[in-house]
C-alpha cells in the first residue's frame, strides 16, 4: 500500500517547479491560477528570486503548497489509499484527498502564513533541532525553564526533536539539553516559534478562513500532525488542522501509525527530500521515492 507525503516550509529552493511549468501545461494554468489568486508574481520568485526572499513565510508556504499540489495532480492520485502532510503539507495532502480545492488550499495557506508571519512580528521566537536525545528528557528539560516559553514541536523521528519557542527560552534549553547530552542542537533558520503557544493568535484568522470553506468527506484516511491518526471526518480535519497551528507535529507517530495500518511505500510530492529521509530514520525497510524532480 501506498502512502502520498507532502512536506512543510524549509523544502522549498529556487527553481523549483520550474521544470513542471515549461513541459506542462496543465501545471502552467495552475501556476498562473496560483499567481491570481494571491496577487503577485510567485512564479517568478520561484524560478528567479532571492534565497532570501523565498524564505519569507507567506512565499515560502505558498510556493511548497503550490509545488506540491501540482506534482500530485499531474500524476493522477486517484484514489490514493492515503495522505499526510507535514505541518503546512498538511493542507496540500487535504487537497489530493479531495476534501478542499486548490484554489481553497492556496487561499488557506495564504491566510495561515499571513496569521502565523504576523505572529512572529508581535513575538519573537524561533526554533533549534535537538539531535540524540530521547523525547521525554528533552520535554522535561523545556518544561523546566518556567520563565520563557519553550516546548517540544516536532518530532521528527527517532533522536530528532525540534524545540520552539521565545528566543530566550530555545537559547536556555538549548545550553540544557547540550549538558545533558544532545550531539547538536541546530538552530533553524525560520521567523518564529512554530507550533508552539507564541502561535496562539494566529487561530483567529485562521479559523475564519476554515469556517468559509466547506470541507468534504476525504476519499482516504488523512493522517494528521496533532494525533498521528488517520482521519477522513471533514469536521475533524478541520478542527485538528486549527489546533496544529500551536500543537507538535507528531510525524513518528504518524509513519508508525501507517505502518501498523499496511502501508508499505511512501511517495513524497513536492520539493525536497526531506520526508524521505525521516521515513527512513523512522522505518529503515520503507520504500519511500519522489515524484518531484528539480
Amino acid at each position: 500500500m501506498k502512502a502520498y507525503l507532502f512536506p512543510g516550509q524549509g523544502s522549498q529552493h529556487i527553481g523549483m517547479g520550474k521544470a513542471l511549468y515549461d513541459h506542462s501545461a496543465e501545471a502552467r494554468q495552475l501556476f498562473e491560477k496560483a499567481n491570481q489568486i494571491l496577487d503577485m508574481e510567485l512564479t517568478q520568485l520561484m524560478f528567479e528570486g532571492s534565497e532570501e526572499a523565498l524564505k519569507e513565510t507567506l512565499i515560502a508556504q505558498s510556493a511548497i503548497f503550490v509545488c506540491s499540489t501540482i506534482v500530485a495532480t499531474l500524476a493522477h492520485l486517484t484514489p490514493p489509499m492515503a495522505v499526510a502532510g507535514h505541518s503546512l503539507g498538511e493542507i496540500s495532502a487535504l487537497v489530493t484527498a479531495q476534501v478542499i480545492t486548490f484554489e481553497e488550499g492556496l487561499q488557506l495557506v495564504a491566510t495561515r502564513s499571513k496569521a502565523m508571519q504576523a505572529c512572529c512580528k508581535l513575538i519573537p521566537g524561533t526554533m533549534a533541532a535537538v539531535i540524540g536525545l530521547g523525547d521525554q528528557l528533552v520535554q522535561n528539560i523545556c518544561a523546566a525553564i518556567t520563565a520563557e516559553i519553550v516546548v517540544a514541536a516536532n518530532y521528527n523521528c527517532p533522536g530528532q526533536l525540534v524545540i520552539s519557542g521565545t528566543q530566550a527560552g530555545v537559547a536556555q534549553a538549548s545550553q540544557a539539553l547540550i549538558q545533558a547530552g544532545a550531539l547538536k542542537v541546530i538552530p533553524l533558520k525560520v521567523a518564529g516559534a512554530f507550533h508552539s503557544p507564541l502561535m496562539k493568535n494566529a487561530q483567529k484568522a485562521f479559523k475564519s478562513a476554515l469556517d468559509a470553506i466547506t470541507f468534504a468527506t476525504a476519499i482516504c484516511p488523512v493522517y494528521q500532525n496533532v494525533t498521528g491518526l488517520p482521519v477522513t471526518d471533514p469536521e475533524t480535519i478541520k478542527q485538528q488542522l486549527l489546533e496544529q497551528l500551536v500543537s507538535p507535529i507528531y510525524w513518528t507517530a504518524t509513519i508508525n501509525q501507517m505502518e501498523k495500518d499496511g502501508i508499505t511505500e511512501y511517495i513524497e510530492c513536492g520539493p525536497g527530500h526531506v520526508l524521505q529521509k525521516l521515513v527512513r530514520k523512522i522505518n529503515p525497510t520503507a520504500k519511500v521515492s519522489s515524484l518531484m524532480v528539480g
